[in-house]
């Protein structure tokens, strides 16, 4: 095991020691959070930690704290981006902060006004005169809005841009003002505390993103959302699955839930190779010169694909261990209990919704000749 994911693990540990308070609390994951930063674990891509190992670690937290593997998730998404490319002089000078200082990247991707579409977007880069760029964007959620260090927010290129000519915009907390709307009380990743914000920030322009949204979307943020995202899942799956396999254990062998527990290792299995080869699959195109196979209408629905099956099946599995648990699953105040998980996994389908996402995978089937 690498000093990377040992880190993590002991991590997890903290995770685990605090995650029913989280979760009652809807509160921001502290412990787990500060142990990571500890472990430099914030820094991992930035400091040439492989990529499947921090998906791992997606894993390995999904199984102690959904809500702590969702914030380290979306963080790494953002540093991922920032290092999608060589051309971008102001990142490494930040990423070089992040690496010294452990610092937390929020999300700032989804917009009222959109309809939920995030390709589209209703803010702008607004050039001011001093030289300096502003944005105003309305965000349903923002990501652990309240205790991130810093922020990646997607918004138009400028005032007369078209709603999918984006750009992707890295601005500091000190730059940031955030005005709070609503509450979060979610039924799941209570812990990740993503409630509303007006975002209003103020930048210099070298903090704008180079590569444009479309493509940074395409090869970067999406398919590196649905892969981490993925693991976290998985790892919810898995720590379901071996409650329901203590339970079966505690009964004895054979009987109708061995036989159900059989069945249910088998989708868990599945879902676990479909992944590994999304994994496998993506890290190969990406170091392609110019990563032409992630600029295509197929590659896009490989990814749509890879969500949408994985956030299904997970719910699936974690409501059959539930149903293989019993009433000791149903008991939160159990060892074996399974509510948290279910709720944590119900979350999966939501997040860029797979309604919106079949709908596009059915329009791309119609004009990709793979599939």
């Amino acid at each position: 095991m690498s000093d990377f994911l040992a880190g993590v693990k002991a991590a997890a540990a903290v995770a685990a020691e605090h995650v029913d308070d989280v979760d009652r609390a809807a509160r921001f994951p502290v412990e787990a959070i500060e142990a990571l930063k500890d472990a430099k674990a914030l820094s991992a891509l930035a400091d040439g930690v492989p990529f499947a190992d921090v998906a791992q670690a997606c894993l390995v937290l999904g199984r102690s704290c959904s809500a702590a593997g969702m914030v380290f998730a979306m963080h790494q998404i953002e540093v991922a981006c920032l290092l999608s490319t060589e051309d971008w002089p102001w990142a490494k000078g930040y990423l070089a902060d992040l690496s010294r200082e452990q610092r937390l990247i929020g999300s700032v991707t989804s917009e009222i006004g959109t309809g939920g579409d995030m390709g589209r977007s209703v803010s702008a880069v607004e050039p001011q005169d001093e030289g300096t760029c502003t944005l105003v964007k309305q965000a349903p959620t923002v990501s652990y809005g309240e205790y991130a260090d810093d922020f990646l927010t997607t918004t138009r290129r400028g005032p007369d841009a078209e709603p999918g000519d984006q750009v992707a915009v890295m601005h500091l907390r000190d730059q940031t003002t955030m005005e709070k709307k609503g509450t979060w009380d979610p039924l799941g990743m209570r812990g990740t505390c993503s409630p509303g914000f007006v975002v209003t920030a103020s930048f210099a322009p070298e903090q704008v993103h180079p590569t444009p949204y479309v493509t940074l979307g395409a090869e970067t943020m999406v398919p590196v959302s649905h892969l981490l995202w993925g693991h976290l899942w998985v790892g919810i799956a898995i720590e379901s699955f071996e409650r329901a396999k203590k339970s079966v254990k505690t009964a004895g062998p054979g009987g109708v839930k061995a036989q159900k527990l059989s069945e249910l290792h088998g989708r868990l299995s599945a879902t676990r190779a479909q992944l590994a080869e999304g994994l496998n699959r993506w890290q190969r195109e990406y170091a392609e010169p110019g990563r032409p196979a992630l600029q295509t209408m197929g590659a896009t629905l490989r990814h749509n694909v890879l969500k949408t099956s994985i956030s299904t099946s997970i719910s699936q599995i974690t409501q059959g261990a539930l149903e293989i648990t019993g009433i000791a699953g149903f008991r939160n105040d159990s060892p074996l209990a399974i509510g948290r998980l279910l709720r944590d996994s119900l979350s999966a389908s939501l997040m860029v919704s797979n309604d919106r996402l079949h709908e596009t995978n059915a329009n791309l089937l119609m004009v990709v000749k793979e599939s």
